[in-house]
This record gives structure tokens, sequence and C-alpha cells, in this order.
């Protein structure tokens, strides 16, 4: 697991995995297509469960509940692309807290 933040951090873990710059690990993911992702979390069905930000660069990450076991990931990167992850929500739940504990990204409002 990665706690540094970077700008060439979006190079992934392959396998549509997160890109390295977020400090968490997912076991599964599979990346969504931007139209997708942002129809998605877009809905008046998809929650918004927390948003963070990396201090030391300019990446954002915003977790959306979507449905009973299924959650999406947007990462923003420092070009203001949007990526898109689809990951089981139990997964999730155990990599939260990795993402609080990390000292270089903090909650947003």
């Amino acid at each position: 697991m990665s706690t540094q933040c970077s700008r060439d951090g979006a190079a992934g873990r392959g396998d549509g995995g997160l890109p390295d710059a977020v400090p968490v690990s997912l076991e599964r993911t599979t990346r969504l297509s931007w139209e997708l992702g942002e129809r998605v979390t877009r809905t008046g069905e998809a929650a918004l469960r927390g948003r963070w930000q990396c201090v030391t660069a300019p990446w954002e990450l915003a977790v959306f509940d979507v449905a009973d076991h299924t959650a999406v990931v947007r990462v923003r990167t420092p070009v203001g692309r949007e990526l898109f992850y689809e990951t089981e929500a139990g997964g999730l739940e155990s990599a939260l807290p990795a993402l609080a504990e990390a000292p270089d990204w903090e909650p947003r409002d």
C-alpha cells in the first residue's frame, strides 16, 4: 500500500486497479467509462459516502454507494481527468480505514 501522492501516480496497479497515488488498494475493481461513471454517480440513487483530497498534490477521491453491494470510486487526477472504478462495497469497507490513516490525504466537506 502506498501512502504517497505524486503527479505521476496515475499509472495504476494494472488490471483495473486504482492509480498508485491513491493510498488504498482494492482487490477487485472494474474500470468504468467516464460516461457510465458520471451517469451512475449523478443519479438520485447514488449516495456520496465521502470525499478526500491529497494535501501534497491535486488528487481527489470520492466514494459512492450505488447498490446494496456495489460502490463506485471516482478519482480526479491533477489535470482534472475523472476516472471511475466499480468495486464491492465489502472490500471498500476494509480499505477506508487506510485512507483515513494516510498522512497526506484528508477528508473534504
